[in-house]
């Protein structure tokens, strides 16, 4: 499975970006699909994660609490890709997001929030929210 994140860019607070994340290969593999992002000196933080192919739930979403609200993921299985809704967008924002793929097969969509259960990363785009 290969990813591909695209749409960042430089915004100001209280604007909005949309992320996108093209999927290719052995798609029918994934279960779910996340977006982690990570400033500068920081660890990767969970974003949001969504259910996407399998038995459970197909279309459960979850958020870290900070960003519920904010930010909606969505995704388009025709299209294999997933999108990161951001809406008012705030300076702490600002960070390379990345989006993810699982092949683990569990059932809630919370297991989902670990980096260690996706087996596919793309290569992250920038978001910078100047103040």
């Amino acid at each position: 499975v290969q990813l591909q994140a695209s749409g960042g860019g430089p915004v100001q607070a209280g604007e909005s970006l949309n992320l996108t994340c093209a999927a290719s290969g052995r798609t029918l593999i994934i279960s779910s699909m996340g977006w982690f992002r990570q400033a500068p000196g920081k660890e990767r933080q969970f974003v949001a994660a969504i259910k996407w192919g399998g038995k459970w739930s197909v279309g459960s979403t979850y958020y870290e609490d900070s960003m519920r609200g904010r930010f909606t993921i969505s995704r388009d299985n025709a299209k294999n890709t997933v999108y990161l809704q951001m809406n008012s967008l705030r300076s702490e924002d600002t960070a390379v997001y990345y989006c993810a793929a699982s092949q683990r097969g569990y059932k809630e969509i919370a297991y989902f929030t670990s980096a260690s259960v996706y087996n596919y990363w793309g290569q992250g785009t920038q978001v910078t929210v100047s103040s």
